[in-house]
């Protein structure tokens, strides 16, 4: 599997005027991306490869978990497994949108039905990824909602 190496977040490098040894001082934009999944496995991996790729990162077990947390205002993107107990995939991309949070969703699947790319496409995904996808396909799909 090819593993691309590419840094995605600005990195700005201030001055403290307070500071009388005008020590450098180092701040870092990170773009925040939340993964909404059940499965743990895909929770503790995906952050792993997203700070690789230079990216800030929240998990959540649960729609519903995520929507009450702080951090659907932060979230720049949203990593979203379609089919979860309870509040599925697509309910909460409509949940958010009602609430004015129009956040770009990336889904991802373990269901291999080649008929659900298109739906989910066609309510607004950026993109449909199908398990186990490789580092390429998301840093693209992730790419293309930032640009």
């Amino acid at each position: 599997m090819f593993r691309a190496t590419i840094t995605l977040a600005p990195c700005r490098r201030l001055f403290d005027s307070s500071n009388d040894n005008h020590e450098e001082v180092v701040k870092i934009n990170r773009t925040l991306v939340s993964v909404v999944d059940d499965d743990e496995s895909v929770r503790e991996s995906l952050p792993d490869l997203l700070s690789e790729f230079g990216f800030a990162t929240q998990v959540f077990s649960s729609a519903e978990e995520f929507l009450e947390s702080g951090y659907v205002v932060q979230s720049k993107c949203l990593i979203l497994d379609i089919a979860m107990p309870g509040m599925t995939g697509p309910d909460l991309k409509r949940a958010l949108a009602i609430r004015g949070h129009n956040i770009p969703v990336i889904f991802i699947t373990a269901n291999k039905d080649e008929t659900i790319r298109p739906r989910m496409l066609k309510i607004g995904a950026v993109e449909c990824l199908f398990k186990p996808f490789s580092d390429t396909e998301l840093l693209r799909a992730i790419n293309a909602l930032l640009d």
